[in-house]
């Protein structure tokens, strides 16, 4: 209730959120919201513009791009936070075990994870869509197998923060089973830290899928997809650049969205975060007059 509270109060997050949640539904519900199939060629209308039937237009296929957009938010957003629960539910395990167990359990998912780290992430992508062969699964599958790793470290170093707490340690020392110290005690302090680091890791992964896609790698033809949506119009970005415009505008309000929230989440689940905030805010216009004060006396 109190992150709620401090969320409430922060305007940029409220409207975040409201974003947010309005794509989600829209994906979800596309067929509802969608005017006009998605697929479906029509010649003559190739590059038509804006119209009251096709409010954005259509595209090199006279295909609805109003259309073709609110389908991609399926795989430009929808199942990015699918692959995100995954990752995060396959770290968060792990680094649970590692930090709380330490010992060998530690040093042997700690060295997994430095192994998978090792390698740059779109390196490791692309090799993985090399054997697996190209499109939107494939790439999903690598992120899971990439992502899971950096979840694990950073949930871990969270985990042993706390694992060293006087109540855990009594927890312990009273024979309390571990799964019931681990699911009671450690996971509802963690979890403000996991829900930070998935806000923030959301927008970059918004962002590589597009990237694979408008590359070709990712979903293929004739499905829609943001990052294909760009790729399909940059033939004629100088001649008709407002077919770069609907995807490029969507990718951007997302993301932002992801990472105002991120910012805002930090925020509302550290006080601390708050009460600095609150000061700079306040000492601002001090700080000013100072400076002034200075600059008269020199």
């Amino acid at each position: 209730m109190r992150v709620l509270k401090n969320l409430s109060k922060d305007k940029l997050a409220v409207i975040s959120i409201l974003v947010i949640v309005v794509i989600i539904i829209v994906g979800i519900f596309a067929p509802i919201f969608a005017p006009h199939d998605p697929n479906k060629v029509n010649m003559p209308l190739r590059y038509a513009g804006f119209s009251w039937e096709y409010l954005l237009g259509n595209d090199h296929l006279g295909r609805c791009i109003l259309s073709r957009l609110i389908y991609g938010i399926r795989p430009s957003v929808l199942w990015v936070l699918v692959v995100l629960l995954i990752s995060v539910l396959i770290g968060a395990i792990l680094g649970f075990l590692a930090g709380y167990f330490r010992g060998t359990v530690d040093a042997f998912i700690m060295r997994a994870c430095d192994i998978m780290l090792s390698f740059p992430g779109y390196v490791m992508a692309l090799a993985i869509v090399g054997i697996l062969g190209m499109g939107l699964e494939n790439i999903l599958i690598a992120f899971i197998l990439i992502k899971w790793a950096w979840f694990a470290r950073i949930i871990r170093t969270s985990v042993m923060q706390y694992a060293e707490l006087d109540y855990v340690k009594f927890s312990k020392a009273s024979g309390t089973n571990h799964i019931k110290i681990i699911y009671k005690h450690i996971v509802p302090v963690t979890f403000s830290d996991i829900a930070v680091i998935s806000s923030s890791a959301i927008g970059s992964m918004i962002l590589q899928i597009s990237g694979f896609s408008f590359l070709g790698l990712g979903i293929q033809a004739p499905n829609a997809e943001w990052g294909m949506m760009l790729n399909e119009a940059r033939e004629v970005m100088f001649t008709r650049p407002e077919l770069m415009l609907a995807p490029g505008l969507a990718i951007f309000i997302v993301v932002s969205a992801f990472n105002f929230l991120s910012d805002a989440l930090q925020v509302a689940l550290d006080p601390k975060l708050a009460n600095s905030k609150n000061m700079h805010q306040e000492n601002l216009p001090l700080s000013k007059i100072k400076l002034q004060e200075k600059e008269v006396a020199n």
